[in-house]
């Protein structure tokens, strides 16, 4: 088994995807690890199309769209790892991502892109509902993915990566 040198976390930024980033991030401290927090904007968040408007303008509109929305959320992504995980965040090497897409295509597509060697990911996000949609980007990922995936239980946080190594 190779050395672990980069861990793939995607984050929908909600309360029930810090498990995941939090074991990512316990798990890249214990292993000397890269964490690539990731997250991804779905298309129907990215807003709306408009129909009927000159190219140009259409083009510089959407472009200005674009880059306020991948601006804000950088800065959601940065709030949210302050305000979650201030005690990892100085001890781990992480880079931040922010992309629009297909989430569960585009987690796929950068653990691919990035050579991570397992990605870590919550099995619940925002809508949080059980079963039913047993996170269906989670189920995406894990048939998909190019390398291992670990998917964490929201309710089971308390259980660090440390002591799961030991």
């Amino acid at each position: 088994m190779k050395k672990l040198t980069r861990i793939l976390a995607p984050t929908d930024l909600s309360p029930l995807s810090c498990a995941g980033v939090r074991y990512a991030l316990e798990l890249a401290r214990s292993q000397g690890a890269e964490v690539i927090v990731y997250h991804v904007i779905g298309h129907e968040e990215a807003g709306p199309y408009h129909i009927g408007y000159p190219l140009e303008w259409l083009c510089s509109r959407a472009f200005r769209l674009a880059r306020d929305l991948l601006a804000r959320h950088q800065a959601r992504l940065d709030e949210y790892l302050r305000e979650n995980f201030s005690e990892l965040v100085s001890e781990v090497r992480i880079r931040r991502e922010v992309e629009v897409g297909i989430p569960y295509q585009r987690i796929v597509e950068k653990a691919a892109e990035e050579e991570a060697g397992l990605i870590v990911m919550s099995t619940h996000g925002k809508t949080g509902l059980p079963h039913i949609m047993v996170g269906s980007v989670a189920r995406n990922v894990v048939r998909h993915a190019p390398c291992p995936v670990l998917s964490i239980r929201p309710q089971k946080q308390a259980r660090t990566a440390a002591a799961a190594l030991v």
